[in-house]
């Protein structure tokens, strides 16, 4: 196990920003950045033995001050949608920073990924690594003075832990996630629509038009191309002729995933590709996981000077509902004042035939 650092650039600001690399004791590692808490890399063996980075990203700082795509981005407060940007909470009405329509998208135009961390703890023992910060009250309008961490760990067995604690002195939204683009083949390697999913979810979040605000209500996916229960490939019935996927371009779905309770972290998403031989199981315990199957990457340059395109990729970013602020049924982001709030996913890679 070794945690050691490296120089990564300089802000605009004049602030130096250095890269971390974790790595386990067979080789594998994970790599992040104090700018943004942003994942850089997740290289792992393939059925060869061969090391894949299986993130999509950037080679400099310059572009991860861009990122439009949010690759590898630590999302906060709130990751997905509020409608309308404002929610109201003991009767008062808060009012956010509107950046997609007129929706607050992953908190608003300079959120958590844009901003520059600070190192609070690193182990070289137990090979993590701990970034905090505090988002002062009224940033992109979310209420009250939130101290936040977020806690990478990469285990010997190939696992990323991502822990995510905070406590605010206000009521206010905490429902965080990690925005990270897969493909099991490696970034660069092309689609990843021919990549297997098994997604842990009964129910799904139906959106009302193409601005992917959900309805409030819960529909099966029994029977429909929203099914993931039985493994099949991501791109397998992506351009089907079904109003939901025609709203959004393809997969950009809430899944409500199985045997929710609240701190049961259990397995909700397996993915494999059998070209790599490459699988990754993830375990959260949020009640919900989003699939975007990257429908709006548009010649993007990435890493080792591979351009990326549409569905080169897919997310499965753990949350609650998109929108759930506003919606009584469904989970509660309500964080109290003085409440702890901690949250843990993880993605766990191996090798298969």
């Amino acid at each position: 196990m070794s945690v050691s650092e490296r120089r990564f650039g300089v802000l605009p600001t004049g602030e130096p920003v250095r890269i971390f690399h974790l790595e386990n004791k067979s080789g594998a590692y994970i790599e992040v950045t104090e700018f943004g808490a942003l994942l850089v890399k997740v290289c792992v063996p393939d059925k060869d033995g061969k090391l894949t980075d299986v993130v999509l990203g950037y080679d400099d700082l310059e572009s991860y001050e861009v990122n439009g795509c949010f690759f590898g981005a630590t999302i906060g407060r709130s990751g997905n949608r509020i409608s309308e940007a404002k929610f109201s909470v003991y009767g008062k009405e808060v009012v956010l920073a509107q950046n997609e329509n007129d929706n607050n998208l992953h908190s608003g135009p300079d959120g958590f990924e844009k901003k520059l961390w600070k190192v609070a703890e690193t182990s070289q023992e137990k090979n993590y690594i701990v970034f905090n910060r505090i988002s002062p009250d009224g940033e992109n309008g979310y209420p009250g003075e939130f101290d936040v961490s977020v806690k990478y760990e990469f285990t010997e067995e190939n696992e990323l832990k991502i822990h995510y604690q905070g406590v605010c002195d206000e009521p206010t939204i905490a429902n965080m996630t990690n925005h990270s683009y897969f493909n099991l083949a490696g970034e660069g390697s092309g689609t990843a629509m021919d990549q297997y999913l098994t997604l842990h979810a009964k129910y799904y979040t139906p959106v009302i038009d193409s601005h992917s605000i959900p309805s409030g209500e819960y529909a099966e996916v029994a029977g429909t191309p929203m099914d993931f229960n039985v493994s099949k490939k991501i791109g397998q019935d992506i351009d089907a002729d079904f109003e939901q996927l025609k709203f959004t371009g393809g997969y950009d779905h809430n899944y409500v995933t199985d045997n929710y309770a609240k701190g049961n972290r259990r397995l909700i998403a397996t993915a494999y590709s059998d070209k790599s031989g490459i699988a990754m199981d993830v375990t959260s315990d949020c009640p919900c996981v989003q699939l975007y199957a990257g429908n709006f990457i548009e010649q993007e340059k990435g890493k080792n000077g591979h351009i990326y395109t549409k569905r080169d990729a897919f997310c499965l970013e753990t949350q609650v509902e998109p929108n759930a602020i506003n919606v009584e049924n469904f989970h509660s982001p309500l964080l109290e004042a003085g409440e702890q709030y901690d949250s843990t996913t993880s993605y766990r890679f191996y090798t298969r035939d």
